[in-house]
């Protein structure tokens, strides 16, 4: 009877031995794992300072770039150094980075739609006559081209009228009074939807801001199936002083810049189908060189079917002095974007050109 006792207290022991070995090894592995858990989010931290510091590198080099060329000439187009990817890249060479690597690119704010000069600034009631044309025919446009895709949605439940209406209701600074028609919007309307939100009845600050408005659809916001969508044609920048702590919009587009559907909106309906030829005339080439003079803004008039065309005044220009800077910096698959909107200044006669930063963001 002693040995069966004893047979027992043995298997116990093994038993107890083995618990705490399996404890033991089971506490080592949970140390091990927190420990491997802390060592990895202390390297994503490591690696996302690191990226965040090769992107400002990027962006401080694009604005280098950028007074450079102001310096070199007043005119701005694609065929300059700031917008040639390759010559970028050269550049970016001369910076070592021990680990990564980092692409940038900069994209002309003016040679989109200044959604804000809708409406005439700084008194920020009334249409601006001339932008409504451009719009009107802009809309058109758009419409046209998502209502051939599939899946476009409600985008024909919606008109060229309505958004314009319901975009001038929401810049006008008057009363909350939607003074533009029955297709127009203010904040009635606005808090009746779920949830509820007002009108803004000032500029827009943020390009999804836009997406708010009365008619702009998802589709027509953000395109679909490979169509783009207005936050692509449209900027929110591009407010100029007009004294006494005022501002106004002036809404020229850089012709030299601007993309297919922008080019087609600012020439006169009749002419919109030439569009495509002054795409091919600003990157005309001779070999490696460029062979058409962009330095007027009426050089659109030498494009055959084109002579006597005339875009107005108010909407063109050959210069531009707010940018979009991307740089993209990565570490293995590890990618940080850093997005910079740049104005390209001059403070006063004595100063040199700066580059102001509008807008950082990272992601």
């Amino acid at each position: 009877m002693n040995e069966h006792i004893l047979k027992q207290h043995s298997g116990m022991a093994v038993i107890l031995a083995l618990t705490t070995i399996l404890l033991v090894v089971t506490a080592a592995l949970e140390l091990h794992m927190n420990a491997r858990e802390t060592m990895l989010q202390s390297a994503v931290k490591r690696d996302r300072i690191t990226l965040m510091e090769m992107g400002a590198s990027g962006v401080h080099l694009a604005m280098a770039l950028l007074i450079k060329d102001r310096l070199e000439s007043e005119s701005d187009s694609l065929q300059e150094d700031w917008a040639d990817e390759e010559v970028v890249a050269g550049l970016l060479e001369e910076i070592p980075f021990e680990r990564g690597t980092l692409g940038v690119k900069i994209f002309d704010e003016m040679g989109k739609i200044q959604i804000n000069a809708l409406v005439q600034f700084p008194e920020g009631q009334q249409f601006n006559t001339v932008q409504r044309a451009l719009w009107e025919r802009f809309a058109l446009g758009m419409m046209a081209a998502l209502e051939n895709l599939d899946d476009a949605g409600d985008i024909e439940e919606t008109d060229p009228a309505t958004i314009i209406n319901a975009m001038k209701d929401w810049l006008d600074s008057g009363d909350d009074d939607a003074i533009t028609g029955l297709s127009g919007a203010e904040s009635d309307y606005y808090e009746s939807l779920d949830p509820p939100y007002a009108c803004k009845n000032g500029p827009f600050d943020h390009l999804s801001e836009v997406a708010l408005v009365k008619g702009i659809t998802p589709v027509l916001f953000s395109g679909l199936g490979g169509s783009a969508g207005l936050e692509q044609y449209v900027t929110v920048y591009g407010a100029e002083e007009a004294g006494e702590e005022k501002f106004t919009f002036p809404g020229k587009i850089n012709i030299n810049t601007a993309e297919l559907p922008v080019l087609s909106a600012m020439l006169p309906l009749e002419s919109a189908d030439f569009a495509p030829l002054l795409i091919e005339h600003r990157e005309a080439t001779s070999g490696s060189l460029y062979i058409n003079d962009l330095t007027r803004p009426d050089w659109y008039r030498s494009v055959p079917g084109l002579s006597g065309t005339t875009i107005d005044t108010a909407l063109v220009t050959v210069a531009t002095h707010v940018f979009r800077i991307v740089a993209t910096a990565a570490i293995d698959k590890f990618q940080v974007k850093t997005t910079a909107v740049v104005e390209r200044t001059k403070p006063s006669e004595t100063e040199p050109w700066q580059c102001k930063v509008l807008n950082w963001k990272v992601e």
